[in-house]
């Protein structure tokens, strides 16, 4: 050991001067490193000066230096032979060097060492290849995942000088890794691959030396090597090195397909709660989480309402996103006919991706697609798509195979649900029928309640009924759903017609036309096109082998198939409906026999009673008259033979007025008992309204002067059958009625115009008054014989009005409220009535 001391300066350019690696320790440390070692590390002065020189010092030799350094620092003998060690150099490459250590002493007193690092370029060239992969291999070790190992195999070797990349056959196509031309020679590649050992080729003089290494693992792969210092002698080397990155890329596959199962398992076993839940998800809901479990950008499910025709798209999840305006049904097609065809699952190709990046305006171009499959039949396919740079692998075929299974159960317990819903609907709908029909008796509205219920039930755009009328042999509009009720209401079919109601009718089955557009000659009825229809069906009713009508249901929507299904619902609902339309017809029969029983009846008690009354009126009228003559006849001589003055007089007139009134009440007794049939011609209505008139001013009386009357007849109304003598009668006693209900003054207005009622034509008369009217209580009361508010009436005005009325086949109705004046109604038909 030299005695000198040393400053920083002087050790700097001591070291200056050689031209190999040289540095002085102190304690630990880098404490002065000159440009040969800083360019063999590749790394600038500060961050070498000053570090620990176990950093620059091959990982698995730290120990062994750690413990030396440490004996040198303490004191311990220096070596008498130089140590070869591995040290680090640019690049990521470890070279061989010769270290001799040399005490110093520093000039503040403490101890350095002065470290010669000599590079040892003695090797052999198969040893040093040998040595540079091997120390390098143990980052294929480290490395997790195939395209980890695959990135460190290509360091490694470039690292060691050489260039490098991988090529894997697929049946008879050979493939490049990072999309690099495939080499000339690549028949080679076949003999590396069958014959298990390395193959050199490209040996010309114009062509570069490289070798095929064949890795041994599972898959048919070799490793193809280029490099300037590439000998044949290095086959067993590049052999165990591909045995090495072969063994790699095993455990890495192995490894990841061990991750990738237990994801997979994770992933089903969620989407497996996810279908189980008490509510299914909807079908958008699952597409939504397959497209997060595979990262597409857009999952498509298409699935065949009916067997053997095109599929349609039912589902949708990030499209609208991805290209708002992409077609579904479009971008479907593009997978869909190999899966439904003969393939279970498919991967995009080539052409399957320029026609995905077509379809989507660029936006797609990778996509992954599996069949749907229910009871060994093909009803669907659901598709995986992605941007053009993320390829779907098998891998994501085969989860996408197993996730389809699951979707086909949620497709099938939505279907189930729905299906029970709606038969519970049905069945519920069925019931509020069997209700309505049961509770109501009337068939018009039985009727009514059918059309509506048959649209909610079959799910159609309308309804109508048709009746069958066997004497006219037509179908009539009885009834319609409440679109167009008014409209069926005046349908009249003939029976013998070839509109296809009518060919229901008479065939007795259930006739269907699909698109009314295409049915030119199925005998469509001549409303069907005016009302927009759009498809028909036509039930006939019938009740035990007897005709009763056709339902007739259509659909505007569009062209529409009835099912076995829909038309089996819709014929047993017709059936029910016939059977409540019998039995309603029958009940209305024996109502209506009851009722003529009824009628016949007070008819007949009727008859009895005026018989009775007229008997009785004239033995009365008889009995009265004769003394009434008498009476008439006196109070004559008592005027000649008494001055018309005084008390006298007075009591002349009121025995006058009285036996009037009498003989009044007697000829109205008489009027209302007495049997008369009258005689009907048409006449004409204003003239008879006007001689009402007349004659009711004559017997109104002084308390007609301030009443005006205001007669307005309908223009058109024609003559009508009446008998004039009686409806006058009638009009003078409402009349007389009317003046002396306004002793004050007033109008009477007479109002006649034509109006149906209950299903006939009729003449209505009202005559109305600004009288002080009748109180609620009594109106129910104005017809009974001898009822009267007047202190001089007999109470059989009205009465005799209201049997005239009825002779006529009329009706009379009274309407007001005290205070508030009254109209009476009078009603005449404009047929002659079937008198008995």
């Amino acid at each position: 050991m030299s005695t000198k001391r040393y400053s920083p300066a002087e050790l700097r350019a001591l070291i200056e001067t050689f031209e190999n690696p040289m540095v002085v320790l102190r304690e630990h440390s880098l404490w002065l490193v000159n440009e040969a070692y800083l360019r063999m590390l590749g790394l600038p002065r500060e961050k070498v000066e000053g570090e620990s020189a176990l950093r620059f010092i091959s990982p698995h030799e730290r120990s062994l230096l750690s413990a030396a350094l440490q004996r040198l620092v303490e004191g311990g003998p220096i070596p008498t032979a130089s140590v070869r060690h591995l040290v680090p150099a640019a690049g990521g490459r470890m070279l061989k060097m010769a270290i001799q250590p040399q005490r110093v002493a520093l000039e503040d007193g403490a101890q350095g060492w002065l470290l010669n690092l000599i590079p040892l370029t003695d090797l052999p060239p198969l040893l040093g290849v040998a040595e540079r992969l091997m120390e390098r291999s143990a980052r294929l070790v480290t490395a997790r995942s195939e395209q980890a190992v695959r990135q460190a195999t290509l360091e490694v070797l470039a690292s060691a000088g050489f260039l490098a990349r991988f090529l894997s056959r697929e049946g008879e196509c050979l493939f490049s890794s990072g999309g690099k031309p495939l080499p000339e020679d690549e028949v080679l590649v076949k003999e590396a691959l069958s014959q298990g050992h390395p193959v050199f080729g490209g040996m010309g003089p114009d062509a570069s030396f490289h070798v095929y290494v064949p890795l041994g693992d599972a898959r048919q792969e070799v490793l193809w090597v280029e490099g300037s210092e590439l000998a044949l002698t290095h086959g067993s080397v590049m052999m165990l090195f591909a045995k090495m990155v072969g063994a790699a890329l095993s455990e890495a596959r192995l490894q990841a397909e061990s991750a990738r199962g237990k994801w997979e398992m994770e992933a089903l076993a969620e989407v497996a709660r996810f279908v189980a839940r008490v509510e299914p998800p909807s079908a958008e809901a699952f597409l939504e989480r397959l497209q997060g479990l595979l990262s597409a950008e857009v999952v498509l499910l298409h699935v065949r309402e009916e067997p053997g025709t095109p599929p349609v798209p039912i589902a949708c999840v990030g499209l609208p996103a991805v290209a708002p305006a992409v077609n579904a049904a479009r971008l479907g097609q593009v997978l869909s006919e190999a899966v439904l065809g003969s393939e279970p699952g498919v991967l995009s190709g080539e052409d399957e991706g320029r026609a995905l990046k077509e379809a989507s305006g660029g936006k797609l171009g990778c996509g992954a697609s599996v069949r749907l499959t229910r009871g060994g039949q093909v009803y669907g396919s659901l598709q995986v798509l992605r941007a053009p740079d993320r390829p779907f692998q098998r891998e994501d075929l085969r989860l996408l195979g197993t996730v389809a299974e699951l979707l086909v159960t949620l497709l099938e317990q939505h279907r189930l649900r729905a299906e029970s819903a709606r038969q519970l609907s049905e069945t519920r709908l069925l019931l509020d029928l069997a209700r309505t029909t049961s509770a109501v008796l009337d068939t018009a509205s039985i009727l009514d309640s059918a059309s509506d219920f048959l649209v909610r039930l079959l799910g159609v755009s309308n309804c109508a009924i048709l009746l069958y009328d066997d004497q006219a042999k037509v179908l009539r509009g009885a009834a319609a759903s409440a679109a167009h009720r008014d409209f069926f209401r005046g349908v009249t079919i003939p029976i013998t017609s070839d509109d296809l109601t009518a060919r229901a009718a008479r065939e007795r089955r259930s006739l269907a036309v699909e698109d009314v557009e295409k049915a030119a000659g199925e005998g469509i009825p001549e409303f069907v096109r005016a009302l927009g229809e759009k498809a028909l069906l036509a039930l006939p009713l019938t009740s035990r082998e007897e005709l009763i009508g056709v339902v007739l249901v259509d659909d505007t929507r569009g062209p529409r198939l009835f099912g076995p299904s829909l038309i089996e619902l819709a014929e047993a609902t017709c059936g029910q409906l016939s059977m409540a339309i019998a039995n309603a017809r029958l009940y209305e029969s024996l109502w209506a026999s009851y009722a003529e029983l009824a009628a016949t009846r007070a008819e007949m008690v009727k008859r009895e009673r005026f018989a009775a009354l007229g008997e009785l009126s004239a033995i009365v009228a008889h009995e009265v008259r004769n003394p009434l003559g008498v009476i008439f006849n006196a109070v004559a001589s008592l005027r000649r033979l008494m001055p018309s003055k005084g008390d006298a007089a007075m009591l002349l007139d009121i025995l006058a007025e009285e036996s009037d009134r009498l003989n009044r009440i007697v000829g109205d007794l008489l009027d209302y008992t007495r049997p008369r049939d009258p005689i009907l011609h048409p006449e004409d209505l204003g003239r008879v309204i006007q001689d009402a008139l007349e004659a009711a001013r004559l017997q109104g009386g002084p308390g007609g002067q301030g009443v005006s009357v205001q007669i307005h007849v309908e223009p058109s109304i024609p003559p009508v059958p009446m008998d004039r003598r009686l409806i006058r009668q009638a009009l003078v006693n409402i009349i007389v009625n009317a003046i002396h209900a306004m002793p004050h003054g007033g109008v009477v207005r007479v109002n006649a115009r034509r109006e149906p009622h209950a299903g006939r034509d009729f003449l209505r008369i009202d005559v109305t008054d600004q009288g002080m009217g009748i109180p609620a209580e009594l109106l129910h009361r104005v017809f009974e014989p001898f009822f009267t508010t007047k202190a001089q009436g007999t109470g059989l005005g009205l009465a005799v009005v209201k049997r005239i009325l009825e002779e006529h086949r009329g009706e009379i109705a009274v309407e007001g409220a005290q205070g508030q004046g009254t109209t009476f109604t009078l009603r005449l038909p404009f047929q002659p009535p079937t008198l008995p």
